[in-house]
């Protein structure tokens, strides 16, 4: 069985994003009955600084709160600009970077695939533990280099994201 797989393309010209897990919306069932994952975006942009400098409409920041303003973005980006995964389904998840990606912790859950090493030893593992994200919390995730980084649910191994960092 195929698997599909959700390409992410993060590059430092964004403002620091948010990535939200979360069930798709009612009826995105796809032909083969899975429902894909939803990945929700959301920019920190500050409307005043980044329409300022890059005209008018360019940021229309939803965000409640926190807003990144244009001069901070690139002292972020110089630093490296982190990965919020926030879970707002029903259960727990992990968002565990992977060699390649395979199998989870939960055999029947793995459609014949073999778990990946990442996923090795479930939350016994302290690695695993470190990327559980829990009903309504939040995960960041720092210090991603320049490249492909593969990430995967290791209970729910369909649920995969490949970030391209540039």
């Amino acid at each position: 069985m195929r698997i599909p797989t959700t390409r992410l393309l993060a590059t430092f010209f964004l403002a620091p994003l948010t990535l939200c897990l979360a069930p798709a919306p009612a009826g995105l069932a796809q032909e083969d009955g899975t429902t894909p994952v939803q990945i929700v975006a959301l920019d920190e942009c500050d409307p005043v600084t980044f329409n300022a400098m890059l005209g008018a409409d360019f940021c229309k920041n939803v965000a409640v709160g926190y807003a990144t303003t244009f001069t901070d973005l690139f002292a972020q980006a110089a630093a490296g600009t982190p990965l919020v995964v926030v879970d707002q389904g029903g259960e727990p998840h992990t968002f565990t970077e992977v060699a390649k990606f395979g199998g989870g912790f939960i055999p029947p859950l793995n459609h014949g695939e073999a778990t990946v090493p990442e996923c090795a030893g479930g939350f016994g593992d302290v690695k695993v533990a470190r990327t559980r994200i829990l009903q309504g919390s939040q995960l960041q995730v720092t210090g991603l280099s320049k490249g492909v980084h593969y990430f995967e649910c290791c209970i729910h191994p369909w649920m995969r994201v490949t970030v391209t960092v540039e």
